[in-house]
């Protein structure tokens, strides 16, 4: 039994001993002011004692019997197989109630020394049975509790995983180039662009990786408003540049007055980096489609490529880091911009999503809501 189980078992108990007590002493006097007081023999009328005969030889004489207490009967004896039935009634109900109180707080008390030693699949929700209460919600809210870092701490091990498989692809290539060098020095003119190559490659997997964990962080970046309008221009001038060696074509339409509350340069990479992958997805020839437009206090962002699409189930899947579909893009990436595009809108109280073509045709859809800023 906890210290708790105690303590509400004896406050509730003493409260109801008090209660039984008090109750059993105010019916007790209420009794005795209620009982019918004895009545004493009227006097006797005028001349009454002329005609009375005189009392009998030996009998004392004296003032008449009056009963004692002042004409009330003595008070009757306290009640006490009442008294025991009621204190052992309350026992037993201050037990009760206790234990009702102190369990599920035992049992919230064991998942949180058990979560803390590393045990992130305890959940208490069968514990509470079917209690409808602030503790059944106090146990529910434990249990989203520890789902949440069970995912947090998975999607962080598998995060260093990847990480780890990442870099060391282009390590080894390094590594490799180093070898080749120094076994044949006069190759070194023909490996420096590919050493320099995997340097900037990992240069920018870092990078990368260090916007992703201040964002995922929480960390504060300031914030202004933004003319999405001439954003999107500078993004699409890039795309168009980027895209002219495959004959990528950009069809960009933008309605005015499209103003957001955001961080520019977080903002400006998250839709560059949802385009140049609409870009990479996308055939040679091929068309990719932006589109945003104001509706309300919400602009809506779409774009639109022409590639191979992705599967339904793998829809949410993009926004993760490191993910690797079943349709794999052509050029260098990391894997990452999508992830960073979705925290980037979260920072925002904006919303993305993908989507596949409502007509059927093939290629993947990006929807991107940001709240309007007046």
């Amino acid at each position: 039994m906890g210290r708790l189980f105690w303590k509400l078992f004896l406050f509730i108990w003493l409260g109801q001993v008090a209660a039984v007590a008090g109750t059993g002493l105010f019916f007790s006097l209420e009794r005795e002011h209620t009982r019918p007081a004895m009545t004493m023999e009227p006097p006797p009328p005028p001349g009454f004692h002329e005609h009375r005969l005189p009392p009998p030889e030996g009998e004392r004489a004296g003032p008449p019997h009056r009963p004692p207490h002042g004409g009330k009967p003595p008070p009757g004896p306290v009640p006490l197989f009442p008294l025991i039935a009621g204190l052992v009634a309350s026992l037993l109900c201050a037990a009760g109630v206790a234990w009702y109180f102190a369990k599920p707080i035992r049992h919230l008390r064991h998942a949180f020394a058990t979560v803390a030693e590393g045990k992130l699949d305890t959940r208490v929700g069968s514990a509470m049975g079917g209690r409808r209460d602030e503790l059944a919600d106090l146990g529910q809210d434990f249990d989203r509790m520890a789902a949440r870092l069970q995912t947090l701490i998975e999607g962080q091990k598998r995060l260093l995983h990847d990480v780890s498989h990442e870099m060391r692809s282009p390590l080894a290539r390094l590594q490799a180039a180093i070898g080749l060098v120094r076994q044949q020095p006069g190759r070194l003119d023909d490996t420096l662009p590919r050493i320099e190559r995997e340097g900037e490659r990992m240069n920018g997997l870092i990078g990368e990786l260090l916007t992703l964990s201040r964002l995922e962080a929480g960390v504060e970046m300031p914030v202004e408003k933004v003319d999405l309008g001439e954003l999107l221009g500078g993004i699409v001038d890039d795309a168009r540049f980027e895209g002219a060696s495959r004959q990528v074509g950009i069809d960009f339409s933008a309605t005015p007055d499209l103003f957001v509350q955001a961080n520019p340069e977080l903002l400006h990479r998250a839709i560059e980096n949802v385009v140049r992958n609409g870009l990479r997805f996308s055939p040679t020839g091929g068309q990719l489609s932006i589109d945003a437009r104001r509706e309300g206090g919400t602009i809506r962002l779409h774009i639109a490529d022409q590639g191979e699409g992705v599967p339904a189930a793998e829809l949410e899947a993009i926004f993760t880091p490191f993910h690797r579909g079943q349709n794999v893009a052509t050029g260098d990436g990391y894997g990452l911009g999508l992830a960073i595009a979705r925290q980037v809108v979260s920072t925002v109280n904006g919303k993305i999503a993908a989507k596949l073509k409502s007509d059927g045709s093939p290629g993947l859809l990006i929807e991107i809501e940001l709240p309007a800023a007046d």
